[in-house]
């Protein structure tokens, strides 16, 4: 009885399971090559981020972290690299709300470290300087991503109304 009870209460503790990371897509230009290498290299940098999320049964969810980094010297692309890198988690024990910060920033932020050396392993074979991105705040933004979900669900209830 002992252990169906201990058997029970590890049912309920809360895991996070890393099941496996892989790059699911990734994009490579140098659209100005080999001219751009001539130019004086002082680049503007764009980083576009994202990630989503599914569901693969009841305790495996797919997030994929999206990056994009566009590079250019004055108004010619250097370069530009998409990556989308994923992961598979184990996720037991935790509420509906525990699940939305799981997925939309830790996940995402267990990921960065392998999106950040794919984009810089790209660049660097693409003839240009080594690109190390710097960290991100993914709690920030899934706070200003759940923020703005919050508004556009009042404005289209008013929008009904």
């Amino acid at each position: 009885m002992a252990e169906e009870n201990a058997a029970a209460g590890e049912e309920q503790k809360p895991r996070f399971i890393i099941q496996k990371v892989y790059t699911k897509d990734v994009s490579f230009e140098s659209p100005n090559s080999p001219e751009m290498f001539r130019e004086e290299w002082r680049p503007k940098l764009d980083l576009q981020l994202g990630n989503e999320y599914k569901r693969i049964d009841e305790d495996n969810h797919e997030v994929v972290l999206s990056v994009t980094v566009t590079a250019k010297v004055d108004d010619k692309v250097a370069f530009l690299v998409e990556v989308k890198q994923a992961g598979i988690f184990t996720l037991t024990g935790y509420t509906n709300d525990e699940m939305g910060p799981l997925l939309g920033s830790y996940c995402p932020n267990s990921l960065f470290p392998f999106v950040r050396e794919v984009v810089s392993d790209l660049v660097l074979k693409g003839g240009f300087p080594q690109l190390v991105l710097a960290p991100v705040n993914f709690d920030a933004m899934y706070m200003h991503q759940k923020e703005l979900a919050q508004k556009q669900a009042q404005e289209k209830a008013q929008a009904t109304h």
